[in-house]
């Protein structure tokens, strides 16, 4: 088993500790809504890329596998409409990408069963979802929510990349924490996403000083096999240029690589990127001028870029396995919360 690696020493700076002070007494301050099914918070405490989404899409199936009917509430960053949308009713986007947000509009279309809205208040998403649904729903399911504190939630999962999993231990502008390590203590249990076996244990020593008191987790994270999006399977030693627009770049980079195909080159734009048209012939160039045969790209990119580029594309689909003791655990708090 790989160790993950130490925590950071707890930071001096007067900035750092009035910083996170503040955000503290906000936590305290801010009165949370509550809606009227139990709600399960996926989120991290540092900014960029966590799992989140392959954990909210595993979170969801289970859930919807196992007889409950789920919504996913999301905030649809960087979506170009505003206020409360429903993205889909458990049928597919009801819109398009830029409408719904790339993560939402992927969690829609993987998700069948499962409704999926939007709102920057995720209590007016939850109202929208019973209004349509005529209040058909059991729970909800909260992306990116940790630090969301307008909306009450039953469960607090807090998950760490395995990668880099303290961010430094520092808030901005030193670090990438958007609140300190101590913040954990709302925690009821803790992740390490792209984690090995025995990882989550070691999380929850690691944590035990900030005040966390709950379980902690491992989940793998898996690379499917890459297709066209036809269905098609790419062949081993098929050369691909690799085209990710995600928060750890590299993570998808090394995906590719383990997957019996030959990257000949590759591009990485910011977490969120929306691809111009200057954009997609620049990496039509630079996958032509490689040898490419097909440009491979991530779920979350591929709405963004289907029937854009002259090249084919083909998708690399990554999927969280969490450990079984993490079910059994989570199998055991929501029966504390059934009526």
């Amino acid at each position: 088993m790989s160790a993950l690696p130490p925590v950071p020493a707890s930071p001096r700076s007067p900035w750092q500790r009035l910083y996170g002070a503040v955000l503290a007494r906000r936590a305290r301050r801010l009165r949370a809504r509550r809606l009227p099914r139990p709600v399960i918070s996926i989120g991290n405490l540092a900014w960029g890329g966590g799992g989140k989404t392959p954990l909210a899409v595993a979170l969801a199936a289970r859930l919807r596998d196992g007889g409950r009917r789920v919504a996913i509430l999301s905030r649809g960053y960087r979506r170009t409409t505003r206020g409360p949308l429903l993205v889909s009713r458990g049928e597919g986007p009801r819109v398009g990408v830029d409408a719904a947000g790339d993560e939402p509009y992927l969690m829609a279309s993987e998700l069948a069963g499962v409704a999926v809205a939007v709102a920057e208040r995720r209590a007016d998403a939850g109202e929208l979802v019973l209004a349509e649904l005529a209040g058909a729903l059991d729970l909800f399911v909260l992306d990116d929510g940790f630090s969301h504190a307008g909306l009450a939630r039953d469960v607090d999962l807090l998950l760490f990349p395995a990668a880099d999993p303290w961010a430094r231990g520092r808030l901005l502008p030193s670090g990438r924490l958007r609140e300190p390590l101590a913040a954990s203590a709302r925690a009821d249990a803790a992740l390490v996403t792209g984690g090995a076996p025995g990882q989550g244990d070691e999380l929850a020593r690691a944590l035990a000083p900030f005040g966390f008191r709950g379980p902690g987790f491992a989940s793998a994270t898996e690379a499917l096999p890459a297709s066209r999006l036809d269905g098609a399977p790419l062949a081993p030693g098929t050369r691909v240029f690799a085209l990710a627009a995600i928060a750890r770049p590299q993570s998808f980079l090394a995906a590719a690589a383990g997957a019996a195909l030959t990257v000949v080159g590759q591009r990485a734009f910011r977490d969120h990127w929306s691809y111009s048209e200057r954009d997609l012939r620049a990496i039509e160039r630079a996958a032509r001028a490689a040898g490419a045969e097909v440009v491979l790209t991530t779920a979350k990119d591929r709405a963004k870029l289907d029937g854009r580029l002259a090249l084919p594309l083909a998708v690399l689909p990554v999927v969280a396995r969490p450990e079984r003791a993490f079910w059994s655990w989570l199998d055991g708090r929501l029966a504390e919360l059934a009526p």
